[in-house]
């Protein structure tokens, strides 16, 4: 009975950490787009007018660690604090380094209205794909 019941409580334990994952990585209860970094350029290229691009990594990676051209820097820390400066008439593309705290920034950002791509692996993606970096 005892191994009966460790196998169910892990089993759950297992599906939290699975959903946790899941939503970690925006894959579940994501009210925004994930774009490819190609599908990103495109749209910054052919629609700059109503793009935004806006990079929540610090300010020492922003710094240092290059930036795309056009970015906007917003940390992922003092976001909240600042979405009154973010337009709401525009589309808003995300980014970070890897993609992480992109998605916690792209669902912070859907949940005051605006609409939100998060743009898939980030800077990371972006250099990956021999796009261009300041």
């Amino acid at each position: 009975m005892k191994k009966r019941l460790l196998d169910y409580v892990s089993l759950l334990l297992l599906g939290v950490v699975v959903l946790f994952f899941l939503y970690q990585k925006g894959y579940i209860f994501a009210d925004f787009e994930t774009l490819h970094v190609k599908e990103a350029y495109t749209l910054l290229h052919q629609h700059p007018q109503e793009v935004l691009l806006l990079d929540v990594r610090s300010e020492d990676e922003y710094d240092h660690d290059g930036r795309i051209e056009g970015a906007r820097l917003v940390p992922l820390g003092v976001l909240e604090k600042n979405l009154k400066m973010l337009p709401k008439e525009k589309k808003i593309l995300v980014y970070c380094r890897s993609g992480s705290r992109s998605i916690s920034a792209s669902r912070l950002l859907q949940q005051h209205g605006f609409q939100v791509y998060n743009i898939n692996g980030g800077i990371n993606a972006w250099r990956a794909e021999g796009l261009p970096v300041l």
